[in-house]
C-alpha cells in the first residue's frame, strides 16, 4: 500500500531552535542547496511516520514575513506559491511575545498553522506557564511543547501534523486582528479595486493584497497593479499618516504588538515578573487588580468634570445666540402677536432646535476626551479591566466593545454585537445596550445638572449617572444569563496596543466625526419632531372667553392642557405622578420616544409658549423655579433606564430577528425604570420633608 506525502514548512524567528527541531524530525534524511535564483540556504529532510511520507522544509529564520529582507521574502513565497500541508511555527517559549509577532502574519496567510512552544523548559525556570488551550484559539492553531535539545515533544509534533491534516479541526479563517477602525475603513476601500485584479486576488486574498498595499510592501507593489488600485492605496496612507502621524506599516505592527500583548496577558501566567520597559511600568498601575477600576472611573469623572467647566461659557454665549435669534425674529411680529408662524419660527424651531444645539460644546468635549483615551491606547486598558467582569456576570469578553460604542449611540452599538458568536450572550448584551448613556442623553443630563446642582458638584452628578447606567447594565445582564438566557461564556482576546502620543489632526477628526452626527441629527431628525411637537403643543386652540380673567402665566398654562400634548401630558399625570413628574414632563418624556434629545426640545417647546421678552429666561432657570434637586435627578435617572428612542427599537428587532425581544427590551426597561424611579422619589421625599 502506497504511503501518503504531506509537506511540512518549519518557520520561526532566529534562534528559536527550529534547526535543532528540523535535525530532530528528520535525522541525516536531509540535503541543503540554494533557493532558486538567491544564495540563501534551503534545507529539506523527510521522515516517514505512521503511514506519512512527511517533507520538511526548513524555513529561513525570519521575525516577520513583511518583504524587508530576502529571507523575509523567500519564506513567504514558498508558503503563499507552495501550499505546505502544514506550517509548524516554532516558537521561543522563553522568548514569548516578540516571536509571536511571526504567527500574527501566518494566521493573516490563513494557512493551517501549529505553535511549537520550544524551548518551555528554560520559560518555566523564568517564571512563566502558558494556557496552550486559550493560545490555540486566539491564533486559530494547535499548540504543543518542546524541548528540541532533548527531543521532547517531538512524536508528539509528528503526531499533530498528522490530526491536522486528517481532521483539519482548525481550518484558516479570516485573521483574528482587528486593525481599528480607520485603518479597516481604508481596507474597505482598497479592497473592492484588488477584487478587480481576479489572478492576484485568488492567490493571495484581497484583504492581505489590501493590507501590504497599506504597508508599502515593496514586493508586493512589483505584482502589477492597475493605477487605481495604487492611487486608491496612496490615498488611504496618506489619510492615515495625517491622522496619526505615523505610517499604515508602523500602525499595522503596533496593532499585531497590542494584539500579542493581549494573549499575553490572558495565557501566559507570570510566577516571577520579568517584563521592565516603561509600558510595562504604566500597565502595573492601570491594570492593578485593586487599584486599576478606581482608577478608571477616577479618569471617568474627570472626563465629566471637564466637560462642565469647559463647556459652561460657551453655552452661555449659544443661549445667548438663540436668545438674540428669537428676539430678532419676533421684530418683525407686533407685540403680544398669536401668529402661527411667529409661534412656530420662535417656540417651535428655535425654541425646539436651539434648546438642542446649546449643549453643542459639552457633546465636543466629551467626544474630544474619550477620543484621547482610545488614541492614546488606555481605552484598550479599559476593556480589558471590564473584561474581567464582563465574565463574571456572564457574558462575552467581546460585550464590552459594543458597551463602550453605546456611549456614542446605541444602534451602531446594538450592530456590533455581531461580533459575538454565542446568540444567548449576544441578546442579553443586546438587552442591556440602552442603558449605557448614549450622546442622544447628555443634553438632558447637561439641562439638568447645572438646573439644580451646585457647581461643584456637575462632574460629579454626571459621573455618577453614567455609573447608575454600567452597574445596572451589569445587574440586568446577570440576571438574564442566569433565567432566560442561561448558558456558558466564550473566550475573548483583550488586545493591548502600545501607548502612543495621540495627533492632534487624529483627535480632531475623530471628536468632529461624532459631533457632527449630533448636530446633523438636531438639524433635520429633531427639527422635524420639534415643528410636529410644536403644533401638537399649540392646537387646538382655546376660545377667548376661557381666557378672560386669567394672568399671562395661568392663561399660557390653560393653552398648554387643552392642547394635543397637554391632554396625553394630563392622562399619564396619575401614573408618572409617583415619580415626581408633572403633565409637561410627561409631555416631554413621550416625544422622547422618538430621540432621546427631544425631550430638551420639548421642554424648550413647552417653557417658551406665550413668553415675552421682558419675562425671557433660560430654560435651567424655568426648571429650577418650577422643579426640585429631587425631581430634576429623578428626570434624569427615568430617561437613562426606560425604553430606547424608536430607532432602537428597529434595530433591535432587525438584529434579533424577533419582535418579541425588541418589544421585551422597549417595555422591560421601562417597567425598571419606572419602578426604580418611583422607590428613589418616594424615599427622597421622606429625607427631603
Amino acid at each position: 500500500m502506497s504511503r501518503k506525502t504531506l509537506t511540512v514548512a518549519l518557520a520561526g524567528n532566529p534562534n528559536s531552535g527550529k534547526t535543532t527541531i528540523f535535525n530532530a524530525l528528520t535525522g541525516a534524511r536531509q540535503h541543503v542547496g540554494n533557493y532558486p535564483g538567491v544564495t540563501v540556504e534551503r534545507k529539506e529532510g523527510t521522515r516517514t511516520y505512521k503511514g506519512y511520507d512527511i517533507r520538511f522544509v526548513d524555513l529561513p529564520g525570519t521575525y516577520s514575513l513583511t518583504a524587508h529582507s530576502i529571507e523575509e521574502v523567500v519564506a513567504r513565497d514558498f508558503i503563499i506559491d507552495e501550499h505546505p500541508d502544514v506550517v509548524v511555527d516554532i516558537v521561543d517559549a522563553s522568548n514569548f511575545e516578540r516571536n509571536l509577532y511571526l504567527a500574527t502574519q501566518l494566521v493573516e496567510l490563513k494557512v493551517p498553522l501549529i505553535l511549537a512552544l520550544n524551548m518551555v523548559d528554560l520559560a518555566e525556570k523564568q517564571g512563566f506557564k502558558f494556557d496552550q488551550e486559550k493560545i490555540g484559539r486566539f491564533f486559530n492553531a494547535r499548540v504543543i511543547s518542546t524541548v528540541g535539545s532533548k527531543g521532547v515533544g517531538i512524536n508528539n509534533l509528528l503526531d499533530t501534523i498528522i490530526e491536522q491534516v486528517e481532521k483539519g479541526d482548525a481550518a484558516p479563517k479570516d485573521a483574528a486582528i482587528h486593525y481599528g477602525d480607520d485603518i479597516e475603513k481604508e481596507l474597505e476601500k482598497v479592497m473592492p479595486l484588488v477584487c478587480q485584479e481576479h489572478t492576484l486576488a485568488k492567490k493571495y486574498g484581497a484583504r492581505w493584497l489590501s493590507l501590504k498595499l497599506l504597508e508599502q510592501d515593496k514586493e508586493i507593489l512589483d505584482k502589477g497593479h492597475s493605477p487605481e488600485v495604487l492611487e486608491a492605496a496612496v490615498a488611504s496612507i496618506e489619510h492615515l499618516e495625517k491622522l496619526y502621524g505615523d505610517t499604515p506599516e508602523i500602525l499595522v505592527a503596533e496593532k499585531r504588538y497590542g494584539y500579542i500583548s493581549g494573549v499575553y496577558e490572558q495565557a501566559v501566567i507570570r510566577t516571577v515578573e520579568t517584563r521592565h520597559n516603561m509600558s510595562d511600568w504604566v500597565d502595573k498601575l492601570l491594570l492593578n487588580r485593586v487599584l486599576g477600576l478606581p482608577i478608571f472611573f477616577g479618569l471617568m469623572y474627570l472626563v465629566f468634570k471637564l466637560t462642565f467647566w469647559a463647556g459652561d461659557p460657551f453655552m452661555g454665549y449659544i443661549e445667548a445666540g438663540f436668545e438674540w435669534l428669537g428676539g430678532f425674529i419676533s421684530g418683525f411680529w407686533p407685540e403680544g402677536t398669536d401668529s402661527a408662524l411667529h409661534s412656530l419660527l420662535v417656540d417651535g424651531i428655535i425654541g425646539g432646535v436651539g434648546g438642542v444645539v446649546v449643549f453643542l460644546p459639552n457633546i465636543i468635549l466629551l467626544f474630544l476626551a474619550i477620543a484621547i483615551l482610545e488614541d492614546s491606547g488606555y481605552m484598550a486598558r479599559a476593556a480589558f479591566l471590564m473584561d474581567r467582569v464582563m465574565k463574571k456576570i456572564g457574558l462575552d469578553g467581546r460585550s464590552f466593545i459594543p458597551m463602550v460604542i453605546g456611549f456614542g449611540c446605541s444602534i451602531p452599538a446594538i450592530m456590533g454585537t455581531r461580533i459575538l458568536e454565542d446568540r444567548k450572550s449576544r441578546f442579553a448584551t443586546i438587552m442591556v445596550l440602552p442603558l449605557m448613556s448614549c450622546g442622544a442623553r447628555l443634553p438632558i443630563y447637561a439641562l439638568i445638572i447645572p438646573a439644580f446642582f451646585a457647581s461643584h458638584l456637575h462632574g460629579l452628578m454626571m459621573w455618577l449617572i453614567y455609573v447608575i447606567g454600567i452597574l445596572l447594565a451589569i445587574i440586568l445582564a446577570f440576571i438574564l444569563r442566569k433565567t432566560l438566557l442561561k448558558g456558558d461564556t466564550g473566550l475573548f482576546l483583550m488586545e493591548l496596543p502600545p501607548y502612543r502620543m495621540p495627533t492632534l489632526r487624529g483627535l480632531m477628526i475623530h471628536m468632529w466625526e461624532r459631533s457632527w452626527l449630533y448636530l446633523k441629527k438636531a438639524g433635520t431628525v429633531i427639527l422635524f419632531i420639534s415643528i410636529v411637537l410644536w403644533a401638537l403643543t399649540s392646537y387646538p386652540k382655546v376660545s377667548e372667553t376661557e381666557l378672560v380673567g386669567l394672568s399671562e402665566y395661568e392663561a399660557q398654562q390653560t393653552e398648554l392642557r387643552h392642547s394635543v400634548a397637554g391632554r396625553i401630558g394630563a392622562g399619564m399625570e396619575p401614573a408618572i405622578k409617583l415619580m415626581g413628574f408633572d403633565y409637561r414632563i410627561g409631555t416631554a418624556l413621550v416625544g422622547a420616544l422618538a430621540a432621546k434629545e427631544v425631550f430638551v426640545s420639548q421642554l424648550g417647546i413647552v417653557y417658551s409658549m406665550g413668553e415675552t421678552d421682558e419675562e425671557s429666561t433660560t430654560l435651567r432657570q424655568k426648571l429650577a423655579e418650577n422643579y426640585t434637586p429631587l425631581q430634576g435627578f429623578c428626570i434624569m435617572l427615568f430617561c437613562l433606564i426606560s425604553a430606547p428612542c424608536v430607532a432602537t427599537l428597529a434595530v433591535c428587532r432587525r438584529e434579533t430577528n424577533s419582535w418579541k425581544w425588541a418589544l421585551f427590551q422597549f417595555g422591560g426597561l421601562t417597567m425598571v425604570a419606572y419602578i426604580i424611579t418611583v422607590v428613589v422619589y418616594q424615599i427622597g421625599r421622606l429625607f427631603i420633608t
